[in-house]
């Protein structure tokens, strides 16, 4: 998908830096995530991508540089109203009763994990969550417990979540986490629905496996130490060179159907470490 500077920016982070404490986390970063757009987070273990996240999600306040979320400043707005047009699945969001998959769902209406007492959905909500169901292919389930679930049918309960409130901004912490590969793939195709079903909606996933990116992936950030190694087009980031250079190791990106994977470049291993390469 390439750049289309006539949709609207939904998120925007200019020479952003965060610290905690005497150590900066973040260093001068920028990004501008337009409408119709899904971009990828790309970057090791400890480079940033969770304080990131914090950003995009305005669940943080930079030390420095701007965030605007949605066309708001942050420091300079309400943020549960903002927080409520920000979609946010994370497989580690906790639920701790045996709800129903459609409570599940129905939770993203009052941000919270369980429903709240004496709050009763109106009947187009319950209608949404339903069609939210069916579109994600869980209407069968709509009546099970969460407990019962299997990883995958809980992500795909966990977009239905996040979608529910018809957020303009969706946000995807490694939601790929503990999914054995069929599930994995179930999930990408589901991710990959979206586009077609939520055409203005735009995204952010992180991951640091480059098999975990949906086909629908048109931009990446990769950073390292908290700071950028290259962002833009996906097709033109998710190069073995920047790879390699955001995870300091040699790194043969190969991209097939759509997809993207990832394998050690060996001879350049050789290379780098003077390493002998099996004939």
């Amino acid at each position: 998908m390439n750049h289309q500077p006539n949709r609207e920016p939904v998120l925007e982070l200019e020479d952003v830096t965060f610290r905690r404490g005497d150590r900066e986390i973040i260093s001068g970063v920028s990004l501008c995530v337009r409408e119709g757009e899904h971009w990828a987070l790309l970057g090791a273990n400890g480079a940033g991508k969770s304080t990131l996240m914090g950003l995009c999600g305005a669940a943080t306040h930079p030390s420095s540089g701007s965030v605007r979320v949605l066309g708001e400043l942050l420091g300079r707005v309400e943020l549960q109203a903002l927080r409520r047009s920000i979609g946010h699945v994370n497989p580690r969001h906790q639920i701790l009763s045996a709800l129903t998959i459609r409570q599940v769902v129905l939770t993203g209406l009052t941000g919270s994990n369980e429903l709240p007492a004496r709050w009763e959905p109106t009947p187009a909500e319950l209608a949404r969550a339903d069609d939210l169901l069916e579109e994600l292919g869980l209407a069968g389930k709509a009546a099970s417990r969460w407990p019962t679930l299997s990883q995958g049918e809980r992500g795909r309960a966990l977009i239905a979540r996040a979608l529910i409130s018809s957020p303009r901004l969706l946000l995807l912490d490694e939601p790929c986490t503990g999914l054995d590969v069929a599930a994995r793939e179930q999930l990408l195709e589901t991710i990959d629905i979206l586009t077609h079903t939520h055409p203005q909606m735009a995204s952010v996933l992180v991951t640091h496996h480059l098999e975990e990116l949906p086909t629908t992936t048109s931009h990446a950030l990769l950073i390292a130490d908290g700071r950028t190694v290259a962002a833009g087009p996906a097709a033109e980031i998710i190069t073995s060179g920047n790879i390699t250079a955001a995870f300091r190791h040699p790194i043969e990106v190969e991209h097939r159907h759509r997809r993207w994977s990832a394998r050690v470049d060996r001879p350049l291993r050789s290379v780098l470490y003077g390493e002998a390469v099996p004939a």
